[in-house]
């Protein structure tokens, strides 16, 4: 549970996910989270605040700082993006960064109502603002997203995105669910519009909140039902079917697309196997 309004004690150790733009700091001599004691934390005290307690990890306690577009100059930080600090921790710590920055994302981009324009209040006992003068009341926003595996026969469907095409990778489809939609009428539509084949068979398999702003990402197994590879052109740059002993390059297995080719891939070493 989120927690504000936080007193911390100065020889405490904690996690400290401290937010600058849309860069994340880190010490350079510790990858990785930054665990730290606040008296050590001399660059974010005019902060203090602003402490949003976030989760528990490993037995300490995880806070949040957002600093804006506040400069710092030390010789002892960097900073980096979020998804280089994603690839660098454990699964467990995946959700919580994630949460960090969704609740940063949601305390910057609800500064004023959008009812009446007045200036929002932070709620101290929920994650929420509140307007004093409509009574209208903003919770953190999560949009769903479907991802996909599809599998036919001894093949896996991976495309190509425009952001990927730099480093050639591939990974599985996915996309945002539209208004009115069920989650499984919004694998259809999405196959259907990047890459042109239907699909049948969908299988729950996990999900993941990803952070990239605020998706919630479910995930689909399926099997190929029909068609033609078509490609939208613009947000799918190439898609093909690849042999599993002959993978592109894929997202790590941090990430639920990661996971999925993984899965897919033993379903078909099983099914080769019996």
């Amino acid at each position: 549970m989120v927690e504000q309004n936080i007193r911390i004690q100065a020889d405490q150790l904690a996690i400290w996910l401290i937010i600058i733009g849309d860069k994340v700091v880190q010490l350079i001599h510790q990858p990785g989270y930054l665990k730290s004691a606040w008296q050590d934390l001399s660059f974010v005290h005019a902060y203090q605040e602003q402490i949003v307690k976030i989760g528990d990890y490993e037995d300490h306690a995880c806070f949040l700082i957002d600093m804006g577009n506040e400069q710092i100059d030390s010789d002892a930080i960097e900073l980096i993006s979020l998804r280089s600090i994603l690839m660098q921790v454990e699964k467990p710590f995946f959700g919580i960064a994630a949460r960090a920055w969704q609740v940063a994302l949601f305390m910057r981009t609800h500064r004023f109502c959008g009812q009446c324009g007045t200036t929002m209040q932070q709620i101290d006992w929920e994650m929420a603002m509140h307007c004093s003068r409509c009574n209208h009341r903003c919770y953190p926003r999560i949009s769903p997203c479907i991802i996909v595996a599809i599998r036919h026969k001894n093949k896996l469907l991976l495309a190509q995105g425009k952001p990927h095409q730099s480093r050639q990778m591939y990974s599985t489809l996915a996309g945002f669910v539209e208004s009115g939609e069920t989650l499984e009428e919004a694998v259809h539509r999405e196959v259907m519009e990047e890459v042109g084949v239907k699909v049948t068979n969908l299988r729950y398999f996990d999900s993941q909140p990803w952070p990239f702003p605020h998706s919630l990402m479910v995930g689909f197994l399926a099997d190929f039902a029909g068609g033609d590879i078509v490609v939208d052109g613009h947000e799918i740059i190439d898609a093909q079917w690849f042999d599993i002993d002959a993978l592109p390059l894929t997202p790590p297995t941090l990430s639920i697309a990661g996971q999925l080719i993984q899965r897919t891939i033993e379903e078909i070493k099983q099914d080769q196997s019996s």
